[in-house]
């Protein structure tokens, strides 16, 4: 199978909501364990190579350990990715320019959280809860869950009329890593 046809069938799934096997890349699959158990994510670095890079170094160097979802709203999503566990911060990598695409944000996609400036995004991410096409053509898809959405459902959510979707005492990261040598 050439290249083309494997992106091509990947652009396909992405709109399917799912991600064949047969084109899973280990070193692409990110295992994001919670209290309630494994989120299995799909990195797309055929369509944001820049995102999909940072955050595979990121989850090498052990960030992601302990993070707070620190905004999740029911039925939108659940977003992480913060030191400062309230939204404001990110890593000392750089930040990374957009890399929109036509990938549409549907239930367990995973796209990168910005500030107003749609070159802001740094090592925040969301897991889209429900259906988001406002948001298609506006922030960066980076990937997609393969498995796991019903321990995503199980993330604690902020009080109905919560700020900003800010959650009081929120679940955490126990721990991210990719597929590539994790056990």
């Amino acid at each position: 199978m050439t290249r083309r046809v494997a992106v091509a069938a990947l652009v396909i799934a992405s709109y399917l909501g799912t991600v064949p096997a047969a084109f899973a890349a280990e070193d692409n699959t990110v295992y994001l364990e919670t209290k309630d158990g494994r989120v299995t994510i799909e990195l797309r670095p055929e369509i944001a190579p820049k995102h999909a890079a940072q955050l595979k170094t990121l989850i090498r160097q052990g960030f992601y350990d302990g993070l707070k979802f620190h905004r999740v709203m029911d039925g939108f999503m659940a977003q992480t990715g913060d030191p400062a566990g309230n939204g404001t911060g990110g890593s000392k990598l750089p930040n990374i320019p957009a890399e929109f695409s036509q990938a549409p944000f549907k239930r367990g996609t995973v796209g990168m959280a910005r500030s107003g400036s749609p070159n802001s995004a740094n090592s925040q991410f969301f897991i889209c809860l429900g259906d988001a096409s406002f948001l298609d053509g506006q922030y960066t898809v980076v990937g997609v869950v393969t498995s796991g959405m019903d321990v995503v459902d199980k993330i604690k959510k902020a009080a109905p009329g919560a700020p900003g979707g800010a959650v009081q005492n929120p679940d955490k990261i126990v721990t991210m890593k990719l597929a590539q040598g994790a056990k």
